[in-house]
């Protein structure tokens, strides 16, 4: 069936033991050590938390919130996007992650509860973890950043993001890929795709410079360009406070939503502002612990529910 671009609901994970995760440091460059104690890093996480998700309904975008559990251990809990999708033919993908304590993260009861409790229709779970064994990984939307309408997936290449279970999603869901390879001003490879792009209903956001191949990089303009996408182009200094890993959502009276952190906002200059602004109602909230701490921003914290409504 025809999807959507845009969700109108998030799935998100109220953190439990929040706090910098030293199985994700060695890959993820944007994520530090921090002084503050994992008791204050799971506050000040919490907190934060929920001034998003109050934010979020603020704006009319509805959130299906789940607690996380104390045990396991899963520091990065409160980034649901890595470990699940939800598509609109009812179709639920699980995803093979690199960190052995991120994969416990991935959790059927809250599969089940959108369906018994929140009204959605899941339709069959797709298990892609099991690329886990062959040392592959491929860590949702991510590693992957979706244009659904047009059907392909934009995928920088890392320790994360793998060829094989890339074109596994691809040939299930029916996706073309568009691979590249990314790094930061320092030469570090970027660790996920959404860090550096993302795809809206109209409006794409992409930090250029930092696609290293001059071929590749003028792939995905040329990709955007055909499927009718105008491109905000970031910086690198914009890529470093999270501008690009923002997510357009519609709310519940048919607007568009673009929901970023207060840092990434406040790194945009004033055109760029402008542009976004003119594009959608904005939802800024400010999570600095979380972005200090784990290297993830507001888009890894909401899964966007594709998903059918049963009738």
């Amino acid at each position: 069936m025809p999807e959507s671009q845009l969700a109108g609901a998030v799935m998100m994970i109220r953190p439990a033991r929040f706090e910098s995760n030293p199985q994700t440091a060695a890959s993820n460059a944007f994520q530090e050590n921090p002084d503050a104690s994992p008791e204050e890093q799971q506050a000040g996480a919490l907190a934060e938390f929920d001034g998003l998700v109050r934010r979020l309904g603020d704006a009319g975008i509805e959130t299906c919130v789940f607690p996380d559990t104390r045990e396991p251990h899963t520091p990065d809990s409160v980034f649901p996007n890595n470990w699940v999708s939800f598509h609109a033919d009812g179709r639920v993908v699980l995803y093979p992650m690199e960190a052995p304590n991120r994969r416990t993260e991935r959790r059927t009861d809250v599969i089940e509860a959108l369906d018994t409790e929140h009204g959605f229709l899941v339709r069959e779970v797709v298990d892609l973890s099991h690329h886990e064994r062959n040392g592959h990984f491929l860590e949702g939307t991510g590693s992957m950043v979706l244009d659904r309408v047009n059907r392909i997936a934009y995928a920088c290449l890392s320790t994360r993001t793998h060829l094989d279970p890339l074109g596994d999603f691809a040939q299930r869901l029916d996706y073309d890929v568009v691979a590249f390879e990314a790094a930061d001003r320092n030469g570090v490879p970027i660790y996920h795709t959404n860090v550096l792009m993302n795809v809206g209903e109209k409006l794409a956001v992409v930090c250029a410079e930092a696609i290293t191949d001059a071929a590749q990089c003028i792939a995905v303009m040329d990709s955007l360009a055909a499927t009718g996408h105008e491109v905000l182009d970031l910086s690198y200094a914009q890529l470093e406070a999270f501008a690009g890993n923002m997510l357009e959502l519609r709310n519940r009276d048919g607007r568009r939503v673009v929901a970023l952190s207060q840092q990434a906002y406040d790194a945009l200059n004033e055109n760029q502002r402008d542009r976004l602004r003119a594009n959608g109602d904005v939802v800024a909230g400010a999570i600095d612990t979380i972005e200090t701490s784990a290297g993830g921003s507001v888009r890894c914290m909401l899964a966007e529910i594709h998903l059918p409504r049963k009738a």
